[in-house]
């Protein structure tokens, strides 16, 4: 984690006084969504920037208009959340599995933005979360998920696709937009500090009208495969 001690050096009180924002938003009623997502996006640059990590962003026009979408990336590392944070123009939250929840800053930052926490050995509970989400996105609210359920620890290689993930879209009726994550676990996962590129492609969203005969993992199977043609397209062979 050499380079999460860069950022913490580089920043020091910059880092402190990002903290203390997330950490008021989160515990603070009367603050918005939006306002928790503009410092946690504000902190994450600088941060990004202190660790010398660039984030190339392909497809922004891809992003749905209208509020109430659900973005379905690969999970390659701890990073990818940061990926989003600085790159996407838009407010979103994310789900969380519980394991990760209560970590420093994730745990500020989870109450800034209203995440949602899933317990995927509890599926009471999961299915809980799943009602909440499809609420929330009928609401106009945009999430993050990552559909493989865990990072894949194998670089850019993709681990299956959980068809679950995607119920909480079906319900809403939403737009699905696939994201393909490259070279995302080189900031944390890697070795050194050494200036990095990590990039997002935002794919073309599925409408609703386009997956709606369709079983969640036959959705999950397609975005896969969309994100792993990308990823094919933009690296060498590993």
């Amino acid at each position: 984690m050499w380079r999460i001690a860069l950022m913490v050096f580089r920043l020091f009180f910059k880092a402190v006084y990002y903290f203390i924002r997330i950490w008021w938003c989160g515990i603070r009623e009367d603050i918005g969504f939006e306002e928790g997502f503009r410092w946690a996006k504000a902190a994450t640059i600088a941060a990004n920037r202190a660790g010398r990590v660039t984030i190339e962003a392909h497809g922004l026009e891809n992003i749905p208009r209208e509020d109430g979408f659900i973005m379905f990336p690969n999970h390659q590392g701890l990073f990818d959340g940061l990926v989003f944070l600085e790159s996407c123009p838009r407010p979103f939250t994310f789900v969380m599995k519980k394991e990760a929840a209560d970590i420093i800053l994730l745990k500020q930052v989870r109450k800034a933005l209203g995440a949602l926490v899933i317990d995927r050995e509890d599926l009471r509970q999961s299915m809980k979360v799943i009602q909440t989400m499809t609420r929330e996105v009928l609401e106009g609210r945009n999430f993050l998920i990552f559909p493989e359920g865990t990072r894949s620890r194998m670089g850019n290689h993709t681990l299956e696709f959980k068809g679950g993930t995607f119920k909480s879209a079906v319900k809403a009726k939403c737009p699905i937009l696939p994201c393909a994550l490259i070279d995302s676990y080189l900031p944390f996962d890697g070795k050194g500090i050494a200036p990095v590129t990590v990039k997002i492609f935002y794919l073309k969203p599925l409408m609703y009208e386009e997956y709606k005969d369709k079983k969640t993992n036959q959705i999950a199977e397609e975005v896969k495969k969309r994100i792993d043609e990308v990823i094919a397209a933009n690296t060498s062979h590993e």
